[in-house]
């Protein structure tokens, strides 16, 4: 996979600045919770990506008893470049902490993750064929991305109630365990479209990749994310594996115990310490996650 394909990685760790701008051009969506705007002319594909944010917005909130203050752009690739200066179209990500921005159309960036099939693991690329197939029989990753805005959307949850996270990679892990959390519960129709793309990542290795381990993600996370995409696409399809076994053993009270615990917990704790604290207030597959990390 190139490195170009696993630039969507990126969503969580750069702070995109958008102009000091007002939404005239944009179409307002009115009756959801969340502030919505999307580009004229794909009010209609806004409105089902609006409707499944807006009910994973108002699941969480009343999951975790806070609502964050989002406002969420679906835009056309024409309007893309008018309200963010990332430059790659369908990489859902923040412009600041409250404005998140996803894409209205598939596109070729979307579609550049598909992988040469024949190279993957029997069974694997007929399941991928089958999730990913778009009504041209052309393969996109567009049903992966459009789930990948609630992990997004999750970030503003921790973000302003200004958890203490512990770990860089932690953040990571309560999005996804959130973003999981709600499709098994809510959609789970969904859930092949979530869970197979970080299948396909992990299945490919390590082969190549300088940093595997949690402390390299979180001594050089700038580096890798910045520098060796690939090589954090492949810690972000283990936080997605991660997410899907803690929910398979401790369903969506997992979810609210880790929010109760991060939120009461303000003082830093060694990995020693961080690891009993997860058993102790949260879970034990999710002090798992720490403890056997290198065991894969």
């Amino acid at each position: 996979m190139k490195k170009s394909m696993l630039l969507f990685l990126l969503t969580s760790l750069v702070a995109f600045q958008t102009s000091a701008q007002s939404f005239d051009q944009l179409k307002k969506l009115e009756g959801y919770q969340v502030k919505i705007y999307c580009s004229a002319a794909n009010e209609q594909t806004a409105i089902s990506i609006a409707a499944r944010l807006d009910r994973a917005y108002v699941y969480n909130s009343k999951l975790l008893d806070f609502s964050p203050d989002v406002t969420v752009l679906i835009l056309s690739a024409a309007d893309w470049r008018t309200y963010t200066k990332f430059a790659v179209y369908g990489m859902p990500h923040y412009s600041n902490d409250k404005i998140l921005i996803v894409a209205a159309e598939d596109n070729a960036f979307w579609k550049s993750f598909v992988p040469p099939l024949d190279q993957l693991p029997k069974g694997l690329g007929e399941r991928i064929k089958q999730t990913y197939r778009q009504p041209d029989s052309s393969l996109s990753m567009q049903a992966f991305f459009d789930l990948l805005a609630i992990h997004e959307l999750g970030h503003a949850f921790h973000m302003q109630a200004g958890l203490t996270m512990q770990r860089k990679w932690m953040g990571e892990l309560f999005v996804n365990i959130l973003l999981h959390t709600y499709i098994a519960e809510k959609e789970p129709a969904q859930l092949p479209a979530l869970t197979i793309f970080p299948e396909m990542v992990v299945a490919k290795g390590t082969k190549g990749f300088i940093y595997t381990s949690l402390p390299d993600i979180e001594e050089k996370y700038e580096e890798i994310t910045r520098q060796h995409p690939n090589n954090y696409g492949w810690y972000q399809s283990r936080w997605h594996s991660s997410a899907a076994n803690i929910y398979t053993s401790g369903g969506k009270q997992v979810l609210k115990k880790l929010w109760d615990a991060f939120k009461n917990q303000k003082v830093k704790l060694t990995d020693e310490e961080l690891i009993l604290f997860l058993d102790r207030s949260v879970d034990k597959t999710v002090a798992d996650v720490m403890r056997n990390w290198n065991q894969k």
